[in-house]
């Protein structure tokens, strides 16, 4: 098995972690006689030779040879053979995707020579390597003249419930690489003749394979397709190594066929199912089409709302999410969400939230005061499933995170009721040791403005304490003048030149002169640091001697800096010349579809400055019609994001009309 391995000066070449002197000797353990050891280093192996990919390493090629010997060997533990053949395959498939450049120079030539060895692979004893090589021959790039012979040969004979699958699979990836060769045609009619295959699961098989080249074929056969994904034999597809997943897998794997807004096979995938993972696959799948698609909610509303009474704890929680994610759209429902604010089940999960917590939550996004007991007991206890600080997720197509924010961020969609909260939350600013937490309060009381006035006290005690007086004079200036009772503590700070200190005391009602000389101070140092900016706009005229550095910082790189530069440009001397184009700059995005959250604050920027703002609103007037959501977060947030910059978008319309 070895011949030649040593011929090759490893030390040469490279895997992602660097050197590849040590791909030899971990070839060496994935044959060793201990299987535990065996797989560990085929792990090892996958991971500094494929780690996350990216481009093909000058180890890849020269390891290809002797990780299909491994793959072939009885001899091997076979936990080890499948490692081994993921490396291989995962090796095969990025090879296709990535540039030119990222692509070792022997790869195609080794992968040529490797090819005969994998096409064996399909008749081997093992099911497991069957599965294997008939995904590798699926993902591969070899055209389908050299691997459909072999794939329909090993159909006819294949007896494997789980490997068919995976052959039908590799049928139709293979099929649609040219050439194809003199078999497509037959390939193409087993494949539509499997549409009417006595197996539920190899029809779906059949409708993936095909949908490629037919992607109308999913919707008229979408009754296929849910009996399928609704049959228990769904369970087969764990066993296979395409797919590799079970009920929830198969759905959002099934779900990516359809393409657009359309809530048809969502809506069948929720009607109602004895088995509760198909109960809870169903509500995540219409979790990932409401993330991605605002005119879907009509359909799947009620739908939701019937699930608030699941016997499974899982799918009441994941029902009320979805309705808080909605928030003001779903208020009809909130009298059926009320029912739960005293279901204590607990979903099997790290933060352990609870059915009622998702309940407060989604009340809470509806605006409705029946939240506000709860909130506030969980405020002066000690268990939360709510998260700890802000999480932001990625957007993954088709999914969507059910996940709770953390209490600060529920609260703050609650100003209209923040007077019942304060006693509490003015309890814990006396008591607070953690800065994260007291950073997160002080941001929400500044978010709640004027309203917040009853905590002005504990603020001002906070004042006095120097590690905790910034996140209070950021509260206090975002109360304002009511907040006046701590003027001569800010006074006192900004003495000593603290520009958030004296920028504070301007807001609760202080004379400018005192920011303009600390933040005077700051900006002769260079350009004005970003978090300055905001305080040079609060202060309007007062600051218009900073006019020529804020003119400069507006053509900053960094789209924050330069969206708060060119509004404090334009908050300072009225200014449209440059904020106005700098501004713009950072939204055109959006008219395609685009979002990122620096875009918020620029359009409401850009409503506030009204018609001058014209040229951005004309390009952005279709945006508001777009069916799609505009967002940058997969949870959520996502959500929210999407309400807001909506909002704005009619702000800056109605204040250029």
């Amino acid at each position: 098995m070895w011949a030649g391995l040593d011929a090759v000066d490893w030390a040469a070449l490279e895997h992602n972690y660097g050197s590849a002197a040590d791909v030899p000797g971990l070839l060496r353990r994935c044959a060793g006689p201990d299987p535990d050891d065996a797989v560990d280093a085929a792990f090892d192996l996958l991971n500094q030779v494929f780690h996350q990919g990216g481009w093909i390493c000058s180890a890849a090629p020269a390891a290809l040879p002797f990780l299909l010997l491994l793959a072939a060997s009885p001899a091997v533990p076979l936990p080890s053979r499948r490692v081994v053949l993921e490396l291989v395959w995962n090796l095969a498939a990025e090879a296709g995707q990535v540039a030119e450049r990222f692509l070792d120079p022997g790869w195609r030539s080794a992968w040529e020579q490797a090819l005969p060895k994998a096409l064996v692979l399909l008749t081997d004893p093992a099911p497991e390597v069957r599965r294997c090589a008939a995904h590798l021959l699926g993902v591969c790039e070899s055209p389908g003249e050299l691997v459909l012979s072999a794939l329909v040969r090993s159909w006819h004979a294949e007896a494997d419930p789980a490997t068919r699958l995976d052959v039908v699979l590799a049928l139709g990836s293979a099929v649609e690489r040219q050439p194809a060769g003199p078999r497509a045609t037959e390939v193409l009619e087993l494949l539509r003749g499997l549409l009417d295959a006595p197996e539920a699961q190899t029809r779906l098989a059949a409708v993936h394979a095909l949908a490629p080249a037919d992607p109308d074929l999913p919707v008229q056969r979408v009754d296929l397709l849910l009996e399928a994904v609704r049959d228990p034999s769904v369970e087969m597809w764990r066993h296979t190594s395409t797919v590799e997943a079970g009920v929830q897998g198969v759905h959002h794997w099934t779900s990516a066929l359809f393409i657009g807004p359309s809530p048809g096979f969502t809506l069948g995938l929720l009607e109602n199912h004895p088995e509760v993972d198909q109960r809870i696959g169903a509500l995540a799948q219409a979790g990932g089409l409401l993330a991605q698609w605002r005119s879907v909610s009509a359909d799947l509303l009620p739908v939701l709302a019937a699930r608030l009474d699941d016997p499974a704890p899982e799918v009441r929680f994941r029902a009320a999410e979805l309705l808080a994610c909605l928030g003001p759209a779903a208020a009809a429902h909130a009298d059926k969400v009320a029912v739960l604010l005293d279901d204590t089940a607990v979903r099997d999960t790290r933060n352990g939230e609870t059915v009622a917590e998702a309940a407060w939550w989604a009340l809470a996004r509806m605006n409705d005061p029946r939240c506000v007991p709860g909130l506030i007991e969980l405020m002066t206890g000690t268990r939360s499933g709510f998260a700890v600080g802000s999480v932001h997720h990625a957007i993954t197509a088709g999914l969507h995170h059910a996940v709770l924010p953390s209490l600060h961020e529920v609260l703050g969609c609650l100003p209209d009721h923040a007077e019942l909260f304060l006693p509490a939350i003015s309890e814990q600013l006396g008591a607070v040791t953690d800065d994260h937490m007291l950073n997160s309060l002080c941001r929400l009381l500044a978010g709640w403005g004027p309203t917040a006035k009853a905590a002005v006290p504990q603020l001002v005690g906070l004042l006095e304490d120097d590690q905790t007086w910034a996140a209070a004079a950021n509260a206090l200036a975002g109360i304002g003048t009511a907040g006046n009772g701590a003027r001569e503590l800010l006074l006192a700070r900004s003495s000593s030149g603290e520009a958030r200190a004296a920028w504070a005391y301007w807001k609760v009602g202080g004379e400018p002169e005192p920011a303009l000389e600390a933040l005077g101070r700051a900006a002769t140092r260079g350009s004005i640091p970003r978090p300055l900016l905001h305080m040079l706009a609060d202060l309007g005229p007062y600051a218009a001697r900073f006019a020529d550095q804020l003119r400069a910082t507006a053509a900053d790189n960094d789209p924050w800096t330069r969206v708060e530069a060119a509004h404090a440009l334009w908050a300072t001397t009225g200014d449209t010349e440059t904020s106005v184009p700098a501004m713009t700059s950072i939204v055109q995005g959006l008219a395609e579809g685009a979002y990122s959250p620096v875009m918020l604050p620029a359009v409401r920027y850009l409503a506030q400055i009204g018609h001058a703002a014209r040229p951005a609103a004309r390009f952005l007037r279709d945006v508001p019609s777009r069916d799609q959501r505009l967002r940058s977060d997969g949870g959520w947030r996502g959500f929210t994001q999407d309400e807001a910059i909506r909002a704005a978008l009619d702000e800056l319309l109605a204040a250029c009309d």
